[in-house]
């Protein structure tokens, strides 16, 4: 293929995935990949191999129409401006104008499961990405992301030093998936230019009690699952230390967990990439030292 790819977000953890895969796995030539971030300087590495790297600040819309020229296709992953409400969908609905702009031809972006039915506090975000998108004209591939197996490393480890999980989800199910699919899958979208809706999800939703016996086996530690409403989840984090808007976000997830709103399972990822997604046992036991620390 000749089309020009550009990824936004190049130098986070998942824009750095969807280059390795479209390299390695779907053979798309580093010359046709433009990776773009706020500072370049971070994408040596990728410029070595040959990746076209770019300035897009999604602060400043003049720089995100000059990083788009010539693009083909553009992958707008979500930003991290969770702190001020509003901020992030300010900044992707620049990022939409700005390939309206320039005239790019396909556009993929990174959301989240039933934006339009979630309790978490930053689904609005997602849902007004959704809608600039399709407002665009532009064709378009939403890709959405079940929670990432990899999020259970921020606080898991620390859940089984203490042996203790408390959280709000109560019974509620939960299907997850690693950072790594989704990378993989959001490549094999940009490769072919796949349009559509795509949700990507593990191949089974799991109770907080199915998942901390995952956790025990996978590190031999005992974990016992305590169950807390919403506000004494929320106290207790904001007493460990964690800012406010984290700790709101986090609340969110559990509650949309406990409303059933994130049990949903797809077989979207193997039929974009023909291959199954890696189990959360899998996942655990790849990382126990990490779950173990």
């Amino acid at each position: 293929m000749s089309e020009t790819i550009l990824v936004t977000g190049a130098a986070g953890q998942l824009g750095q995935r969807v280059i390795h895969h479209l390299i390695e796995n779907y053979r798309v030539a580093p010359a046709n990949i433009v990776a773009a971030t706020r500072s370049p300087e971070k994408l040596a590495t990728l410029a070595a191999k040959g990746v076209i790297t770019r300035k897009a600040d999604f602060d400043d819309a003049a720089s995100l129409e000059a990083a788009f020229a010539g693009v083909d296709r553009l992958l707008i992953i979500s930003t991290d401006a969770l702190d001020t409400p509003g901020k992030r969908l300010t900044q992707h609905k620049a990022a939409v104008a700005a390939a309206v702009k320039a005239g790019v031809k396909h556009i993929a972006y990174t959301s989240m499961p039933s934006p339009d039915n979630s309790l978490v506090t930053f689904a609005p975000d997602h849902l007004g990405t959704e809608n600039a998108i399709k407002e665009s004209d532009i064709p378009y591939a939403i890709v959405r992301d079940a929670w990432y197996h990899d999020n259970y490393l921020h606080s898991m480890p620390h859940n089984l030093q203490a042996g203790k999980w408390f959280t709000s989800a109560g019974d509620g199910k939960i299907s997850t998936i690693s950072r790594d699919d989704c990378a993989l899958a959001i490549a094999s979208v940009l490769a072919a230019g796949s349009t559509g809706i795509y949700t990507l999800t593990g191949k089974q939703s799991l109770t907080p009690k199915e998942i901390a016996a995952i956790a025990t086996e996978a590190t031999g530690k005992p974990l016992d699952v305590v169950p807390v409403n919403d506000e004494q989840l929320g106290q207790g984090m904001r007493g460990a230390g964690l800012p406010g808007f984290v700790a709101d976000m986090l609340v969110s997830a559990d509650a949309n967990i406990r409303a059933g709103k994130f049990d949903i399972v797809t077989d979207d990822f193997t039929r974009l990439t023909g291959r199954e997604p890696q189990t959360l046992k899998d996942y655990f036991v790849a990382n126990k030292a990490a779950l173990s620390a």
